[in-house]
């Protein structure tokens, strides 16, 4: 096995994924983008590391076993990814993850790295939530790009909020990141001045196809009933009771728009743009909440 160089491992890594036909998502999108994620991983090599510099490098008997051990492992359990590194990027922002909190990929964090909710924003906005925090990437991306605002991340679920906490210590933020354990809106402090959630929206036609590589993830931070919109009903409900005056609340819907208009077809919302398309987050007004 000695000499094999890293550009044919990759190549042999990305057939061997794309032969047993698994779903991706959690990161990356396709075989070889997979491949090079846990091969780079294993060998300790930065995930954006140019392969040209380095496709022929040359490998070791034992570089080559132990990655295709992980390939195997891969392939075996249906595991995403990032549960096998125990490590998850979103815009950049690396963050610990393992199977007690859902593979972060929310699309809000595109929203709270470009700019595009500032104009709904302010001098006021000090207090932020992220309600359904999972393991704290979007508590921890809204204080990245709010320095000078406190954020609080809530779950219901005790140990997703443990994972959170390694994230929020880990980018040195408990000064400004609170944890909370609340079932929706029902034990968080507030008022708000920015509200974002991505919550458990998956209805159940949807629930009952998901590949292998989803239900390894927390079925409590997926699951939205039987049009994906149990959880949303009550939080619109609630939400203006814990919003400051000129507050909005940013929420994501994937691809349950359908079930979302058809649950609050009067609400007044503002879609917003993102790499999946302009339908899957969403911005809503104090305002418009209590129209409801």
């Amino acid at each position: 096995m000695s000499g094999l160089k890293l550009s044919a491992l990759l190549e042999e890594s990305a057939a061997r994924l794309d032969q047993a036909k698994l779903s991706y998502g959690h990161g990356t999108l396709n075989a070889f983008d997979e491949a090079v994620w846990l091969v780079l991983w294993h060998l300790g090599l930065p995930l954006d590391t140019d392969l040209n510099e380095v496709a022929d490098q040359e490998l070791t008997a034992d570089q080559q076993s132990a990655c295709a051990a992980l390939i195997e492992e891969r392939i075996s359990t249906r595991k995403p990814a990032a549960y096998l590194t125990q490590e998850a990027w979103l815009q950049g922002v690396s963050f610990y993850i393992d199977e007690r909190a859902i593979v972060p990929r929310s699309l809000i964090a595109e929203v709270l790295a470009d700019g595009t909710i500032d104009a709904w924003l302010s001098e006021q906005t000090k207090q932020v939530l992220d309600l359904c925090t999972g393991n704290g990437s979007l508590a921890v991306l809204a204080a990245l790009a709010w320095p000078e605002v406190l954020v609080t991340g809530a779950d219901i679920s005790d140990e997703a909020l443990a994972v959170a906490a390694i994230n929020v210590e880990r980018h040195g933020l408990q000064e400004r990141v609170t944890l909370v354990h609340s079932d929706g809106m029902s034990s968080v402090p507030g008022p708000f001045d920015l509200i974002v959630c991505n919550p458990p929206y998956v209805c159940q036609a949807s629930m009952d196809a998901l590949p292998a590589e989803y239900r390894a993830e927390p079925e409590l931070a997926l699951a939205g009933g039987t049009d994906g919109m149990d959880f949303v009903r009550q939080l619109l409900k609630d939400a203006p009771k814990r919003m400051s005056e000129n507050a909005v609340l940013v929420l994501e819907i994937g691809n349950e728009v359908e079930h979302f208009i058809a649950a609050f077809p009067a609400l007044e919302v503002t879609w917003l743009d993102t790499s999946a398309g302009d339908d899957q987050v969403l911005l809503m007004t104090r305002e418009a909440l209590l129209t409801l």
